[in-house]
């Protein structure tokens, strides 16, 4: 039996979607469009997950023993994982604080040099022709660049074999990654950054704020919460969904798994083994270790400037 409270809160909501029912046929494209090619696909995929299938026949339920083989016994995913918890862990907080550093430092120049030098910062993460440029640098010949180099001046004797190396492989993926990191969340700094009302600087320092510092922590950090969420969400993602940067420079698979990540992993079993019940595991574990970074950074953003 539906109780009183149930049916006034029902009440409520019929009555709200009244009175606003021109918004909700405004967003009602985007809800239609993100339920279907967002939501259902994720549902799907969790549900693949406790499932054996090919592609070529039809999924069969086998309930936990593709997580069993994931976390027990598949030595190469565990090698992911540790790749990928370093890189995100290096990648991530570098580039989000070196993204907001670099945009408060160039929100402080003229307008004509600031957009000249927001441009160049932004070009590394807007062409993919840049892991050719990486490669170059650490070819494993005596034509390499960083080779070149280091045999000019003595240091080596002969060429290092960097991208087959195990020893090298995730630090220049990483050092790769952070040169084309100032990307989206670059821009939303600058743009956060230039948009904030100017006046509570002043109100600020009628209240005591004395150096720039302080305007820092006590009220640009504050007022762009928004932006600061929406950046961390994108660094999280891309942290966590690292693939192709790793695939360009060592391959797939790399020497030894020292380049290999939860997505290469994926792709190795999604597009190339079709193990797609396999493949939906792994995808699973990463959409809740994504999720759990997410809310943990969420906690942390809501404490600036309390």
């Amino acid at each position: 039996m539906i109780s009183e409270k149930f049916k006034i809160r029902l009440k409520e909501t019929a009555h709200q979607a009244k009175r606003e029912g021109a918004g909700y046929l405004f967003i009602a494209p985007f809800m239609i469009l993100f339920i279907l090619f967002t939501v259902l696909p994720v549902l799907i995929s969790v549900v693949l997950s406790f499932t054996y299938y090919n592609v070529l026949e039809a999924p069969s339920f086998i309930g936990w023993e593709n997580y069993t083989r994931l976390i027990l016994n598949d030595d190469v995913f565990l090698q992911a994982v540790k790749n990928t918890f370093v890189y995100a862990c290096i990648t991530g907080p570098v580039g989000y604080f070196a993204s907001f550093i670099l945009a408060w430092l160039l929100c402080e120049m003229g307008p004509t040099i600031r957009s000249i030098l927001v441009f160049i910062f932004y070009i590394p993460s807007m062409s993919s022709s840049m892991y050719v440029i990486w490669s170059y640098l650490f070819s494993s010949d005596s034509y390499g660049f960083i080779n070149s180099m280091l045999l000019k001046v003595g240091i080596i004797n002969s060429p290092i074999l960097w991208l087959q190396n195990s020893k090298y492989i995730l630090a220049i993926i990483i050092l790769a990654s952070l040169w084309m990191s100032l990307g989206t969340s670059f821009l939303t700094f600058v743009a956060g950054i230039q948009s904030f009302d100017k006046t509570l600087l002043e109100a600020g320092a009628v209240d005591g704020i004395r150096n720039r510092f302080q305007e820092l922590w006590y009220i640009t950090l504050p007022t762009m919460r928004p932006q600061l969420m929406f950046t961390a969400v994108i660094t999280i993602a891309q942290a966590f969904s690292v693939s192709d940067i790793a695939m360009n420079l060592a391959g797939l698979p790399s020497v030894e798994y020292a380049g290999h990540t939860i997505v290469t992993h994926l792709l190795d079993y999604g597009n190339i083994r079709f193990e797609m019940g396999y493949a939906c595991s792994i995808a699973s574990v990463l959409f809740v270790i994504m999720i759990t970074a997410n809310k943990l950074i969420t906690m942390f953003i809501r404490r600036i400037g309390k």
